[in-house]
């Protein structure tokens, strides 16, 4: 086996009720101009000023940046670079889901490195590490707060840009459950199917090691456990705080065994029409392990076995047609969409898609490395 690295943050704080601590872990670091980088909607909730209290009671200035859009761009990246220059800010805290954090990675990153966001498309492109980063989560799902992934959309190419780089990765991550309790159910649906999905991926992975193959079978077993539970009940506290967990572990698993090309291929659907990165997820993740099963059918059948399926007696190939069969189920079940076509894709887009999934640095992973053919075969499998 080669030689592997295991990326995380160095402190995580995970449980209902969290965030107090953490905000004491921030103060014993010495910081003390922070840009809260959030969207609109979590600043008009009053849970930016919130946070701003918070750290206020502990000696610390802080500035709100809350211009992220559902899939941050170019653009929100520079306008939030801007405002932690003229407030000389010295760390950076993200409030939300995979958007503030991306953004705020792609700020904290250019702050300290220079140039523009695009400069660092790509496996480790940066020169030193970004400002020190704080991630506090309100999302089940993409697992942003803890990985060294950044994903920016890039307007004038109509694409998203996987920025995979060791110098992103927060110091701080906060999994706090009792911050999530409000999310709506469509947004716990695709955050939640958006975890299992990384769980998937970095498990059938070419990159996968014993730690990540641990990581990503809990966290299947615990989102096939609760995200139906979470969805149908947002209060229910303990399912909560059971998805935080589970989209944790997820993140462990592929911030060092990473992707493959279901995220290859809703990365395209993002940059091209803008649509959900979990909904995208969810409809992609049975035909691209359809397609992965020629070559890891044992692997998919132990996903089917850690989503609660009993495999005993199963092949191979009907344990991981067993699993396909179990992914659609769960999607079903919290009301993902059925298709492509019903999130207005387009046919004739297919072609420039499968060019540029081929590209995302997400599919060098995956256990097999498919053809442009076949990259639009999925696509069309999947309308």
């Amino acid at each position: 086996m080669a030689a592997s690295t295991f990326y995380i943050p160095s402190v995580n704080v995970i449980g209902a009720d969290s965030l107090n601590s953490a905000m004491d872990t921030m103060r014993d670091y010495g910081y003390r101009r922070a840009l809260i980088v959030t969207d609109a909607i979590l600043n008009k909730l009053g849970m930016a000023s919130e946070v701003q209290k918070g750290l206020a009671d502990r000696d610390i200035f802080s500035v709100i940046y809350d211009g992220v859009h559902p899939n941050p761009t170019t653009a929100n990246v520079n306008a939030g670079l801007k405002v932690l220059q003229e407030n000389d800010c010295d760390c950076v805290i993200s409030l939300g889901g995979g958007s503030p954090h991306d953004c705020a990675k792609g700020i904290a990153l250019v702050a300290t490195n220079g140039g523009d966001i695009r400069d660092y498309e790509g496996v480790d492109c940066s020169a030193k590490p970004q400002l020190p980063m704080i991630a506090i989560n309100t999302t089940a799902g993409t697992a942003s707060e803890m990985t060294r992934f950044c994903i920016i959309t890039d307007e004038t190419r109509h694409i998203k840009m996987a920025i995979v780089d060791k110098h992103v990765t927060p110091i701080l991550s906060v999994n706090d459950s009792s911050l999530m309790t409000g999310m709506p159910k469509s947004l716990t649906a695709a955050t939640g199917m958006d975890a299992l999905t990384h769980a998937i991926e970095a498990y059938v992975s070419i990159a996968a090691t014993p730690i990540t193959d641990a990581c990503a079978l809990k966290a299947v077993t615990m989102i096939a456990e609760n995200l139906t539970v979470a969805v149908a009940d947002g209060a229910n506290v303990e399912a909560r705080e059971a998805m935080a967990y589970a989209q944790f572990l997820a993140g462990m698993a592929f911030n060092n065994a990473s992707l493959g090309y279901v995220h290859a291929m809703a990365h395209q659907l993002g940059g091209f029409y803008d649509l959900p990165h979990g909904v995208c997820n969810a409809v992609l993740l049975p035909h691209v392990q359809a397609f992965n099963s020629k070559v890891s059918a044992a692997r998919l059948r132990d996903c089917a076995q850690a989503m609660g399926v009993n495999v005993a007696g199963l092949s191979d190939e009907q344990g991981a047609q067993a699993c396909i069969d179990a992914i659609c189920k769960l999607a079903r079940d919290v009301d993902i969409p059925a298709g492509l076509r019903d999130l207005n894709v387009k046919e004739e887009d297919i072609p420039v898609l499968a060019t540029n999934a081929l590209k995302d640095a997400c599919g060098f992973t995956n256990p097999i490395q498919a053809t442009h053919d076949e990259i639009m075969a999925i696509y069309r499998a999947a309308m």
